[in-house]
């Protein structure tokens, strides 16, 4: 049987008060969480990534088989590769793909084809998803519920990012083929998401929003 380690003790030993009040205090801090479209190009330690990504390697995932790579690109050249590329994918959704339905869902926030993000920013993380695994026999192995667990891992990488005072944008051009091209991946990962990573721009702003109330997206059975 696997001993409890010590870092579990501890929380378990925490009391009502105090686990109420980690949680309102998580929760005050995320709330501050915004998306940046608008990058300054000043540069940030290369650690405060590596620390966020090793953040993003501890998420939950099927079987522990933890099917994520992240790629993190800083090169001006390389970076230009990935904006060319997705802007060329971004133009066709948007003069082709995308239902009007969707165009006009954006509009509030006020996105088109033009990427600039991909080269300004200092850093680009790339996610991927190993859709199945290769072990040292060239075996093919069957991953479980990559999707989900890839999702859960950029939901702790996004949030580590936050809380170290660097802001984010997420980003998903239709197909990102081009990316295992660009950065040498295997045919066994997909891209599953490029994230720009730095500080806001002086004069970036964001969209004026809402979120839910609690609500309106908790159903409780007590």
């Amino acid at each position: 049987m696997n001993k409890k380690s010590q870092a579990y003790i501890h929380l378990i030993n925490l009391k009502q008060k105090e686990m109420i009040d980690i949680s309102k205090d998580f929760f005050n801090k995320i709330k501050t969480r915004r998306t940046i479209r608008d990058f300054s190009s000043k540069d940030i330690s290369i650690e405060i990534l590596e620390n966020a990504i090793k953040a993003a390697g501890r998420a939950p995932s099927g079987a522990n088989q933890q099917p994520w790579h992240f790629v993190i690109v800083s090169n001006k050249k390389i970076k230009k590769s990935i904006r060319n590329a997705a802007e060329k994918e971004e133009q066709a959704f948007y003069t082709k793909r995308a239902p009007k339905e969707w165009i006009n869902a954006l509009k509030h926030i006020g996105t088109d084809a033009n990427k600039p993000h991909l080269e300004k920013a200092p850093y680009l993380i790339i996610v991927f998803a190993e859709r199945y695994s290769v072990n040292e026999k060239s075996e093919k192995i069957k991953n479980y519920y990559v999707s989900e667990s890839v999702g859960i891992s950029t939901g702790f990488l996004i949030t580590a990012l936050h809380f170290a005072g660097l802001v984010t944008l997420t980003h998903t051009p239709s197909p990102m083929k081009f990316l295992n091209k660009i950065l040498n991946r295997p045919s066994n990962e997909s891209a599953y998401l490029i994230i720009a990573v730095g500080y806001p721009d002086d004069d970036a702003t964001v969209p004026v929003i809402s979120k839910k109330q609690l609500s309106e997206f908790l159903t409780k059975f007590t």
